[in-house]
């Protein structure tokens, strides 16, 4: 009786382990997937959509779905999304790493907001920073809003410059949400529910330890329209 009891406990924990690690892996691939949509979602709208030669110039893209910014005089924001480099000789783009973007913030804001954030890395010293570990934003990198539209000379001095570019779509309402202080760290779990080993995200993104996942198709499909010349 004792070891019906114990195998029929084993068996339970294995059942439950199992499926809160198949949760996990669908969890992180629908981040992956919904990355994509909102990639594909700006792209199509010709006045707010991100500039081609930004797309074809940029060492890095970040997208966070649904980052969730809340406050009351105090405010504070969380979010997890993907990364993507793109090579330096090849031009082709590297698996996605999963990151987290936090931050708070003190003076006027009210309400509370669900924002797609696109993130635009424009230079290599970004990308290794943002590896390194904690990577805060307007302290490690410069952070400003992105030009839009299709008109590339609206954005030639911001290439020169450098420094990460940011374009939001916001559901909700709230009055001064800013990303300067933001730490984007990447994000271990989400790594390992999509690549099953704890894989950094340095050896993802830089060192070709991993496939492209299936679910990254439809956002790789986008980012392939603007190859780097």
């Amino acid at each position: 009786m004792k070891r019906l009891v114990m195998a029929t406990f084993i068996l339970a924990f294995l059942t439950s382990s199992a499926c809160s690690n198949a949760c996990a892996v669908s969890r992180w691939s629908r981040l992956v997937d919904e990355a994509g949509q909102v990639l594909g979602e700006l792209q199509q709208m010709p006045d707010q959509s991100i500039p081609e030669d930004l797309m074809k110039s940029c060492n890095a893209i970040c997208i966070f779905p649904n980052t969730i910014s809340a406050g009351f005089v105090f405010g504070g924001k969380y979010g997890q999304g993907i990364i993507m480099v793109r090579d330096e000789k090849t031009g082709n783009w590297s698996p996605p790493a999963a990151f987290t973007i936090a931050g708070g913030s003190f003076g006027w804001q009210i309400g509370g907001q669900a924002t797609d954030f696109v993130l635009l890395v424009m230079n290599r010293r970004s990308v290794d920073g943002i590896l390194d570990g904690k990577f805060k934003l307007g302290a490690d990198a410069s952070v400003a809003a992105g030009p839009v539209g299709r008109a590339a000379e609206a954005s030639t001095d911001i290439q020169l410059k450098g420094g990460i570019l940011s374009y939001s779509r916001t559901r909700g309402l709230f009055a001064g949400v800013k990303l300067e202080g933001a730490v984007i760290t990447q994000e271990w779990d989400g790594n390992f529910a999509l690549y099953g080993k704890n894989f950094s995200a340095r050896q993802i993104l830089l060192e070709d330890m991993v496939r492209m996942p299936e679910c990254a198709d439809s956002l790789l499909k986008i980012l392939d329209k603007y190859h780097k010349k």
